[in-house]
């Protein structure tokens, strides 16, 4: 090893297993491996890096999904990880593609830094919240498929079933097709099957329904914690606040600026001038999940709010269209919505410096 050269590593990660990548100062590749994407696996590699020189810094795809345990594994030995994005398509059509190049291209992109950014940390209250959100999009789809079927099971069951409910609400339907005590041994008839089916979907939709409402009041009291001035705010849900604060991220100071934040929500003004007309358009880039909940946000205000509205007509006066006038109201709600998450950000890290002292 020599201790006085400095070194930076690349990871391709997989389910099984990692492959990683070490470069020199440089750009020369000193050595490739893979190992095992378990925790004893992460030690190896580390240590596999180390043993080359000091290490800089190390190029991780994936942060979010196979390469989650890694960065977290790497942040808490203290070493700066940044997340490598899409490939260099140039020089992949040039190399081809295996998982060896794939680390070395990591490897590469983290040295001259690009094409990386710096990863959320996922271990935190924030990260709390993506994986019950997760959880309650799946629940919200079941529910809605079951749904589905038992409207599709009424209309083609016989018809002394089909008459006595079809002019129940939603709820009552519900509520009678989960009260049904049909006799589960007559399943070769066809009204009793009909009968059985019905009420295995009303009791799915039920427990389905509670457990949403329970998901519901877990992610509510995580919102209520990281950012309560946000949800105070006019026209912001917890729907559209969580989703915010999930893109932000728990290391929210990544973003170097409310301008960045608005191009990650992809409402950031691009330019689409030629010739004599100077004019923005919208931004097709950027986290499509938060730039729904900022036009949540801007549709809810538009309605509601007063000065919203005088901002929006004003800019129709100036001879911009609606969509354009939306854009720019994002863009400013994107804005007010960062320093608020900063801010709270802030008091979140000093509470946390006051207790580890």
């Amino acid at each position: 090893m020599d201790e006085h050269r400095v070194v930076v590593g690349g990871v391709d990660t997989h389910k099984e297993p990692h492959f990683a990548a070490v470069v020199n100062d440089q750009d020369h590749v000193l050595g490739n491996e893979c190992f095992p994407s378990t925790r004893h696996g992460y030690k190896q590699m580390l240590a596999w890096l180390r043993s080359f020189g000091e290490l800089a810094r190390i190029g991780v795809e994936c942060t979010g999904t196979y390469g989650a345990g890694l960065l977290r594994y790497l942040q808490k030995a203290g070493v700066t990880v940044l997340e490598v994005t899409a490939p260099d398509k140039h020089d992949r059509r040039k190399r081809g593609k295996d998982d060896t190049i794939d680390a070395e291209n990591a490897a590469h992109a983290a040295l001259a830094q690009v094409r990386t950014v710096t990863p959320k940390t996922r271990d935190g209250m924030v990260e709390s919240l993506r994986v019950l959100k997760a959880c309650r999009k799946t629940a919200i789809a079941a529910r809605r498929v079951a749904l589905q079927l038992i409207q599709n099971s009424i209309i083609s069951a016989p018809d002394e079933l089909r008459e006595s409910l079809r002019t129940l609400t939603r709820m009552q339907l519900i509520r009678t097709l989960a009260a049904w005590r049909p006799d589960l041994s007559d399943y070769r008839n066809l009204t009793s099957a009909y009968r059985i089916a019905l009420k295995s979907l009303g009791r799915r939709y039920l427990e389905l329904h509670d457990e949403i409402a329970d998901l519901d009041a877990m992610i509510a009291a995580l919102v209520d914690e990281l950012a309560p001035e946000l949800i105070a705010q006019n026209s912001i849900g917890y729907e559209s606040a969580s989703q915010l604060l999930l893109t932000a991220g728990d290391n929210s100071g990544r973003l170097q600026s409310e301008s960045s934040f608005a191009a990650l929500c992809g409402v950031s003004p691009v330019p689409a001038s030629s010739g004599k007309v100077s004019r923005h358009r919208l931004n097709r880039g950027g986290d499509r999940a938060a730039n729904s909940a900022l036009h949540i946000i801007a549709i809810g205000r538009l309605r509601t709010d007063a000065r919203t509205q005088a901002y929006v007509a004003k800019r129709l006066n100036e001879g911009h269209s609606k969509l354009e006038a939306i854009r720019c109201l994002k863009r400013y709600i994107a804005r007010e919505v960062f320093y608020i998450i900063q801010r709270r950000q802030r008091e979140i890290n000093a509470t946390k410096s006051l207790l580890d002292t």
